[in-house]
């Protein structure tokens, strides 16, 4: 019975992982704790806080605005006295708005004509930006595919904002038509990072599930020092690394415990970094087991990750040789701890396996600083992937993958470099209009 109830105890500690001490999201912890009052008791007040930072929006500058009005008193409006100017104090207020929405509609024609030598009516070819775009032109498709794209927007939602604010009419099957000229306009940017991808020197790399026509799928999230790429496939395995990747990639792989990672480890002999956030979690589990020789096993644990963070916090207070040395003896006494009295317990038993199998790959950022400790770069770009799902409920066709993996690239890529989503995807459509090239994501720097 004793066996029994220290079994079903473990269960039972397995069974309550939440957030905290998981890789769970938020959103399943059902039953969440009061968050504590402040220490006097009093509430906080609801918005900004007593020493924080005050944000607010810089003023337009003079050349920016378009007509200029002032309001005068002629008279006091107490008293009925003369007024005179009260040197150069006043209340200004700039008001934006925006005008009727333009729409142009143009009409191309292309006479027949009949050949008397040649028996036969003949025509004269559309000029190719109106043979490609048809019924929208580029800043209308634009304006589609970032609806669809950055907004999350369905066809019907666009539908009906191109019909009340834009005043167009446009049936669902044309918007779907236009998105797809948009990714065949995005095919070429997105072909030239994938090219890129195996010569990285460090890639983060995470994946998330994806519905297709109800099949469960994968998208993958690549994010490089200058760009993030997705790609979605059936396979959650290392298959996807070797296709992307190649046998010959050199860099470094910042991603989570997923067996998938270790088996491209293992047979390309990639380096490795192992999400430092991910281990704390699973060691925080080990301090809710029932079993008291698991709970100190983890609290040592946890004592010695602390103190290696402890060496990060001081940094700036260390010189270079102090710090490295600091953090190799923190990081070593991590190891130590995790392989040291280790009880018998399947939780503990399985934790040490991982520290003697991979230990060191949890701090390779130790000896290459430009690593991250954490994969939280490519979990951030993989946010709103899953934002998108839950609002678009997946893709239906190889068409629809293709579209979420060139515009989801265009879109983290463009929010990492501090650029316009909206104005990328007017010049990729423009040149592609006019069959011109595709436009580079890369900076003109990375491109020099």
């Amino acid at each position: 019975m004793k066996e029994d109830v220290a079994r079903l105890r473990e269960q039972l500690a397995g069974a309550k992982k939440n957030s905290s001490t998981s890789s769970k999201p938020p959103s399943s912890d059902i039953v969440k704790a009061k968050p504590p009052d402040a220490a006097d008791g009093a509430k906080r007040k609801i918005g900004g806080q007593p020493g924080h930072p005050m944000h607010a929006r810089e003023p337009f500058a003079p050349e920016e605005i378009t007509r200029f009005h002032e309001h005068p008193l002629d008279a006091c409006p107490s008293c009925g006295g003369q007024l005179q100017r009260n040197g150069s104090f006043a209340k200004v207020v700039q008001q934006m708005d925006i005008q009727a929405m333009p729409l142009t509609i143009e009409q191309h024609t292309c006479p027949e004509y009949w050949c008397e030598h040649c028996q036969k009516a003949c025509k004269a070819p559309l000029p190719l930006p109106i043979e490609r775009g048809g019924l929208a032109g580029p800043n209308l498709t634009a304006l589609i595919a970032f609806m669809k794209g950055v907004c999350h927007a369905s066809f019907s939602t666009i539908r009906k904002f191109l019909r009340d604010v834009v005043g167009v009419q446009i049936e669902r099957s044309t918007l779907c038509k236009i998105i797809n000229k948009v990714s065949q306009a995005l095919e070429g940017t997105y072909e030239e990072l994938l090219v890129l991808l195996p010569f990285e020197d460090i890639l983060n790399i995470d994946e998330t599930g994806h519905k297709d026509n109800g099949r469960l799928w994968w998208t993958w999230c690549l994010r490089a020092d200058l760009y993030t790429i997705y790609k979605i496939d059936a396979r959650r395995s290392a298959d996807v690394l070797l296709d992307l990747l190649g046998d010959d990639f050199d860099g470094v792989i910042g991603c989570d415990y997923f067996s998938a990672y270790r088996r491209y480890m293992r047979m390309m002999g990639v380096e490795v970094q192992f999400c430092l956030a991910h281990l704390i979690r699973d060691v925080k589990f080990l301090t809710t087991l029932p079993d008291a020789r698991a709970r100190a096993y983890g609290e040592r644990l946890r004592t010695a990750i602390k103190e290696l963070f402890g060496v990060i916090h001081r940094r700036e207070q260390l010189s270079a040789a102090a710090f490295a040395r600091e953090l190799q003896a923190a990081r070593d006494g991590v190891l130590q701890r995790g392989l040291s009295d280790v009880p018998t317990t399947q939780h503990a038993q399985n934790m040490a396996k991982r520290f003697r199998e991979h230990g060191e790959a949890y701090f390779t950022f130790v000896t290459t600083p430009e690593v991250e400790p954490t994969n939280n770069l490519a979990e951030q770009a993989i946010r709103f992937v899953v934002i998108d799902r839950l609002i678009t409920q997946g893709t239906r066709s190889e068409a629809g993958r293709q579209w979420c993996e060139r515009i989801w690239t265009v879109i983290a890529s463009c929010a990492q470099q501090g650029r316009s989503a909206y104005a990328f995807l007017q010049e990729a459509i423009v040149q592609w209009f006019n069959g011109g090239e595709a436009p580079s994501l890369l900076p003109e720097v990375a491109r020099a």
